[in-house]
């Protein structure tokens, strides 16, 4: 899968100096394209960036406003790891169909989705009923 073969590349990019904890994220737009985030620390911590968050800010900023899917790796390897929280609600700012692929350093992945992850979630839906 290319996109779990980009989120590999884009771990190895990041910049976590404190945590030592990489990583990396990739995501597939509506019409194809791929959008690759790292981790970004900061040494005033809450300013830290995420891979995931990096990825979708790098494809808003192309134009990108629709996504089928993002794959999210780090160096854990006896288990799969998912996003964060914040991510996840971040995510689903841009929708809730979204195909999840939590990937180990290997290359191996599970396939989830993003409803699975964030299940009762509040959405942009949300406020449109106020």
């Amino acid at each position: 899968l290319e996109l779990v073969s980009k989120c590999l590349q884009a771990r190895d990019k990041a910049y976590c100096p404190y945590s030592r904890f990489p990583v990396g994220a990739a995501v597939l737009t509506a019409d194809g394209a791929i959008f690759t985030g790292c981790n970004v620390e900061n040494a005033s911590y809450g300013l830290t960036v995420c891979a995931e968050r990096t990825a979708i800010q790098r494809a808003v900023v192309e134009g990108h406003r629709q996504f089928r899917a993002i794959a999210v790796t780090c160096d854990i390897k006896d288990r799969f790891v998912g996003p964060c929280g914040a991510c996840r609600q971040v995510l689903l700012e841009f929708g809730s169909d979204w195909t999840v692929y939590l990937t180990k350093p290997d290359g191996s992945y599970k396939e989830t989705s993003l409803n699975e992850l964030l299940p009762l979630a509040f959405s942009p839906s949300h406020l449109a009923k106020n």
